[in-house]
This record gives C-alpha cells, sequence and structure tokens, in this order.
C-alpha cells in the first residue's frame, strides 16, 4: 500500500491513510535518546492494535542544532513547509539559540503555522511518586492561548532608544501615571478578541466531545481588565451564544441572582448540571494554583491565556510526578495542523546517557495517535506504561522517589512497555 500523507476533508474532519506518512524533529540534548526509545513503542502499538493494515513511515525533519550543523539554519524553511504540507508532527526538546535572531525554536513553529492551543492533558499514573497526598484527584486539560500574552516578544530594553520613545510616548501623549525610571524596561501584553474567543472554543468543544463537566477561564482580570479581564468576558460570551444547549455559565448565575434572588440561581444552577450541561466558571489565577492543590476534583477543562498556562502546566505536572511525564502538543483546530512535542527542556549533559524518562514523549505520541483516530494504539500504550510503573520498572528520576524500585535505562524502559503490550493478551 502506497504511503501518503494526512489531509484535511470539507467537512473539517482529518483524512487519515493506513499507511501514513508524519515528519519528527529528532531533538537537542537528550533528544536522540528519548526519540529512539518511544518510536519503538509507537511502531510496537500501531503493529498490535491493526496487525500490519496500518503503519507509520517517519519522516525525519530538522530544527535545532542538528539542522544548524547541517544547513546553518535552526530553524529551516523546508521543515515548516514539510510539516504545513503534512499537517501533523511530533518532535522533541529543542535548544534555544543564544546570540541568533530567533528567541524560541518552540514559539518560532507556534508562530508559523498559527498553533493557537497548547493542549496539556494531566493526568497521574498509579505508582508514579507524587508531593501531594491525592494525585489521584487530579484529571485536567490546560488550553493555553499560544500566540499572543506577552509572548509575543514586544519588549524594549531599559535605556534603549526604541525603549525611550516608548515611555515618553506613554507618558505625553497617553498621560500614563507611572514614575518610568531611567533603568525600566517596557513590554507589551496583547489579548485579542480573536485569540481569546477561538481559544475558549476550542476548550468547550473538547469538554463537550470527552464529556468532561465543566470549563474553567482561569485569569487575573480583577487586575489586568482590558486584557485578562476581557479574556474572561470574552470566554463567557462564546458559551451563551455558541453553545447555549450545552453549557450553563456562572456569568448566566449571576444575572439570575440579581434577577430572583440566589436560591433560584442555584436551582437553576443545580437543574443545568443534572441536565448534563458544562459548567462554564472562572478563577483568578493565584487562586486556582491554590485551588489544584486543595480542591482538584472540582476542574476538568481549564482554558487559560500564555503565561498562565506556562505556570500552570508545569505545577499540574509536578503533582502528577514531573515534567518529565507530561505530555503536549500545539494545534490549530481550523486547519488542522498539529505538533506534538516533548514538554521538557534538552538537558544536555545528560545527552548520549540513555538514562531519562521517555514519558512525555511516548504520552504525546499517544495525543497524536488519538489526534489522528488511532485510539486503540493509544490505549495500549497507556495500559502499558502504567503496568510498567506499577512493577517499578522505571528511569532514574522515578528510581530516586521509589522504594524497591528497579532501575532502567531510557531503551530499557521501552522495552519494558512493549514486553507489557505485548503480554498483555495472554496475562
Amino acid at each position: 500500500m502506497a504511503i501518503r500523507k494526512i489531509t484535511k476533508k470539507h467537512d473539517g474532519t482529518l483524512d487519515v491513510p493506513d499507511h501514513v506518512e508524519i515528519p519528527f524533529i529528532i531533538g537537542d540534548g537528550i533528544g536522540p535518546d528519548i526519540w529512539r526509545a518511544s518510536v519503538r513503542v509507537f511502531d510496537a502499538a500501531v503493529e498490535k492494535a491493526y496487525a500490519g493494515v496500518r503503519k507509520v513511515n517517519w519522516l525525519e525533519v530538522f530544527a535545532g542544532e542538528k539542522a544548524y550543523q547541517q544547513t546553518g539554519e535552526w530553524l529551516p524553511s523546508e521543515t515548516l513547509a514539510t510539516i504545513r504540507e503534512h499537517l501533523v508532527a511530533i518532535k522533541g526538546p529543542l535548544t534555544t539559540p543564544i546570540g541568533e535572531g530567533i528567541r524560541s525554536l518552540n514559539v518560532a513553529i507556534r508562530k508559523a503555522l498559527d498553533l493557537y492551543v497548547c493542549q496539556r492533558p494531566t493526568r497521574w499514573f498509579e505508582g508514579v511518586p507524587s508531593p501531594v497526598k491525592h494525585p489521584e484527584y487530579v484529571n485536567m486539560v490546560i488550553f493555553r492561548e499560544n500566540t499572543e500574552d506577552i509572548y509575543t516578544g514586544i519588549e524594549f530594553a531599559a535605556g534603549s532608544a526604541d525603549g525611550t520613545r516608548v515611555k515618553d510616548f506613554l507618558r505625553k501623549e497617553m498621560a500614563v501615571d507611572y514614575d518610568f525610571t531611567e533603568g525600566t524596561a517596557i513590554g507589551i501584553k496583547t489579548v485579542s478578541e480573536k485569540g481569546s474567543k477561538r481559544l475558549v472554543r476550542s476548550a468547550i468543544e473538547h469538554a463537550i466531545f470527552h464529556g468532561f463537566p465543566s470549563v474553567t477561564l482561569v485569569h487575573k482580570g480583577n487586575i489586568m481588565k482590558y486584557t485578562e479581564g476581557a479574556f474572561k468576558n470574552w470566554g463567557y460570551e462564546v458559551a451563551e451564544t455558541e453553545f447555549a444547549d450545552h453549557t450553563y455559565t456562572w456569568a448566566q448565575w449571576e444575572k439570575t441572582k440579581v434577577a430572583v434572588g440566589e436560591q433560584q440561581a442555584n436551582t437553576a444552577l443545580k437543574e443545568a448540571q443534572r441536565n448534563g450541561k458544562i459548567i462554564i466558571k472562572d478563577v483568578i489565577a493565584d487562586n486556582f494554583l491554590q485551588q489544584i492543590l486543595l480542591n482538584p476534583k472540582d476542574y476538568s477543562v481549564i482554558a487559560t491565556l500564555n503565561l498562565n498556562g506556562d505556570y500552570i502546566s508545569d505545577a499540574l505536572a509536578a503533582i502528577v510526578g514531573g515534567i518529565g511525564i507530561a505530555p503536549g502538543a500545539n494545534i490549530n483546530y481550523k486547519t488542522g495542523h498539529a505538533v506534538f512535542e516533548a514538554t521538557h527542556g534538552t538537558a544536555p549533559r545528560f545527552a548520549d546517557t540513555d538514562s531519562m524518562n521517555p514519558s512525555s514523549i511516548i504520552l504525546s505520541g499517544v495525543m497524536l495517535l488519538e489526534y489522528i483516530g488511532w485510539n486503540e494504539a493509544a490505549s495500549l500504550i497507556v495500559a502499558a506504561l502504567q503496568e510498567t510503573i506499577l512493577q517499578k520498572a522505571v528511569t532514574i528520576d522515578f528510581f530516586n522517589q521509589m522504594e524497591d524500585g528497579k532501575l532502567l535505562k531510557t531503551s530499557d524502559f521501552a522495552s519494558a512497555i512493549i514486553y507489557n503490550m505485548e503480554s498483555a493478551s495472554s496475562r
């Protein structure tokens, strides 16, 4: 059977051939070690699930140090063109160039493909060491806006000519009440209606499709009223105008409370829950960082802005065992483009040691398989990973926190997952 690329059909769904070509970026530092382990797991799962009917041809494309060594460019245009053509790709961690024009390769890829959703599912695998008593209460999916906020990189160094011009404009033309001292740097925060609404829309659609009970808008709108406050208001607007049949919002509860009293507002909220409507609520960002420790069961899908999402994703990852087991994806649901990635750094001092945990890229591959509809293969990997952890056969990060664990190399950890996958049907 001929190998083909993924395409998008007229109805918006993906057309995924049985023999499909998917680009990958091997990554820098520990990237090659964890990719070599992970791709064996992916291929074994696809083979076991589909017995040769389906197969992935992995096509290497270049970014980061390997690209720079071969082409003199950190992110060659050919790489972006290939990913754009194939719609779906997966990547290892990439280094941040020092003294080069690209601030971040990861941000550059997201910007070039307009990957406006950073999706980070967070769940606990039984047996994974955790700093909290009940990590099993955490089951959330973060929808982090990926193209705006302070990550646009619109900033001016203290003492620079451009920075001085901006400060003069703010002071003289806008009458900004702030003492711009000589050593003040300037950064600009951007939050748009379009960016906010498409992010929240994707989060609500995800909640509907997967049967989650709530979507929480996390923001700092009490302080940043015209940016983060607007994000909250635009989010409620999307829920009430586009998903009225599926949602009930705290904003609606507030209006009902004012009109007919709190008791009737509470009755309306309970009725909506009984009818299976998704509750759309909001929480101030600093309070939310408390709530994920105190009441994590109250939250499922989270929609938030770029910086908040960065903090929240890593905090949640720590609760369930660390960023080494945290998967991620950058997605444009309109075009279908998606790049799945390890969420941790390159850890260059551990490069070529065959010692680091490949779970982040493995679980990102699970997300990829689910995205293209190959759910049977994805489920095999999740079950086998869980079994391997329960056997306490783990890499150094988990081994150091376990009693009676068995220390495995990266490659051996992959072999253990494959063994548990292959032997599952015989147990």
